[in-house]
């Protein structure tokens, strides 16, 4: 599968923050095997999420560029760390409710922490085995973008009751 780093025209699916050659690749895969990966955008640092995200805000508060309906974020990222990213994303009105998944090799509580004091959604360790690593960003991929109700989806309501 060919990653795409370029600007979609349209909107994306899933935005997928990793500098790892190897693990984007087998989130892709992942994600492809269950039909996931159709529109996925993939930046190798957080300097370029946040260009992908943020890049018109040159201008005083004009449209964001391709919205993402999930972010797969890695924490230990060049230029930018995932951490001010994530701050980043849900500082801002215009990306907040996007959810994110951290996707992370980091098992240290404080980057659990920090995570979730910063808005993340979903703090996941990826897992070393293959099968076991395919399987939860499936499961994540499936949840997300599938099961879950996001705000301002065609059929929500503010005033619907449970």
């Amino acid at each position: 599968m060919k990653p795409s780093n370029s600007r979609p025209s349209g909107s994306i699916e899933i935005l997928l923050v990793e500098d790892n050659p190897h693990d984007a690749e087998m989130t892709m895969r992942a994600l492809q095997k269950h039909n996931l990966a159709n529109r996925l955008a993939w930046v190798k640092d957080g300097a370029e999420a946040l260009e992908f995200l943020f890049a018109p805000a040159a201008v005083t508060n004009p449209p964001l560029g391709p919205q993402a309906r999930l972010i797969l974020l890695d924490l230990k990222l060049p230029k930018v760390d995932g951490l001010a990213v994530l701050e980043r994303i849900k500082g801002d009105a215009r990306t907040r409710t996007i959810p994110v998944v951290v996707l992370t090799s980091s098992q240290e509580e404080s980057d659990v922490v920090r995570s979730y004091a910063a808005g993340v959604n979903s703090y996941i360790v990826k897992p070393v085995a293959f099968e076991k690593f395919t399987e939860a960003v499936s499961q994540l991929g499936l949840y997300w973008l599938l099961l879950n109700q996001p705000p301002g989806k065609p059929g929500a309501s503010a005033t619907s009751k449970t």
